[in-house]
């Protein structure tokens, strides 16, 4: 009898553990992530934007190969695992860091979080013909909050401003719809043989490649020796934490939940976001931005509270 009442025991534990350790991903990439907006518009104070992403992806491939061939990981990827990871690594991490990279320097960063965080919406609506899943009424009830949250955002006078007062927000919205694409790429892949930081590592050189070259072309850095204390301390923070620990963290996340639950994260992110920019940055704290970004978390719920419910 003590050993029919262990095993439920047992297993509500593991359960129990199994949550917990969710939930803190899920906390980690959004304080991570939401944390790395204001640190990257500092650093881009002083740096150029091809440069920084240069910086980044090196650092990142150097790091998380060298971690993982000292834990003797096999550093070689499955040949059939080769196309998903390019695909994924240019949407994921490419594509997204260049443009809010670029948009950053068109916009107020408070927003440009909010914005890029409406990612769940376009990967509730790639996940149909991608994924196979069925639309349903939260979903347009979500697009349409997403949508809302963007046309407060921009208002009526951004629209009636020409393309130049659009090219910050279309440049993140395009980041948006690249990481969701990539998302959604990463979860019909299915069962992936690598270990994370290797697909990540990997992902990040290929991302390096084209960036070093268009920073050694285009831009003209100034020094580390010219660079200020608060360039290098949000340097350290994009480096360490956005960077190697949550992009890991993203994967890893994507792998074992579905894509509903993997977005979880976004909810927290443009909230940690918004209020590190208003914080560090001295954005403004207005009324259309506190409703955009009620309209854009309310839309990302909506989204995931259906598919969890379908799941």
């Amino acid at each position: 009898m003590g050993l029919h009442a262990a095993a439920p025991a047992a297993g509500t534990a593991r359960e129990t553990r199994g949550t917990v350790a969710k939930v803190a991903l899920i906390l980690a990439i959004g304080l991570f992530w939401g944390g790395n907006w204001p640190a990257v518009k500092t650093v881009l104070f002083e740096l150029p934007p091809i440069t920084l992403r240069a910086i980044g992806f090196t650092t990142g491939a150097l790091a998380l190969l060298a971690w993982a061939g000292a834990r003797g990981l096999p550093l070689k990827v499955p040949a059939a695992e080769i196309p998903w990871l390019a695909a994924t690594g240019l949407l994921n991490i490419l594509a997204f860091n260049l443009c809010t990279a670029f948009a950053q320097l068109m916009m107020p960063t408070s927003r440009a979080a909010i914005i890029a965080f409406t990612m769940p919406v376009w990967a509730a609506l790639l996940a149909i013909p991608l994924l196979g899943e069925r639309p349903g009424g939260r979903q347009v009830v979500g697009l349409a909050l997403g949508l809302g949250g963007l046309l407060v955002l921009l208002g009526p006078e951004a629209l009636r401003g020409g393309a130049g007062d659009l090219s910050g927000p279309f440049l993140v919205v395009a980041a948006a719809v690249s990481w969701a694409l990539g998302t959604v790429l990463m979860k019909r892949r299915g069962i992936w043989r690598s270990h994370a930081a290797v697909v990540t590592g990997w992902q990040y050189t290929l991302s390096a490649v084209p960036v070093i070259v268009l920073a050694a072309v285009l831009e003209s850095a100034p020094g580390p020796a010219s660079w200020h204390l608060p360039t290098w301390l949000a340097l350290g923070y994009h480096l360490v934490f956005s960077i190697c620990i949550a992009q890991i963290l993203w994967f890893v996340i994507v792998r074992r939940l579905t894509v509903a639950q993997s977005t979880i994260a976004t909810l927290l992110i443009p909230v940690v976001g918004v209020a590190g920019s208003i914080l560090v940055l001295g954005d403004p704290l207005t009324a259309r931005v506190l409703a955009a970004l009620a309209l854009v978390v309310s839309a990302v719920a909506c989204v995931m509270v259906r598919r969890r419910r379908s799941d």
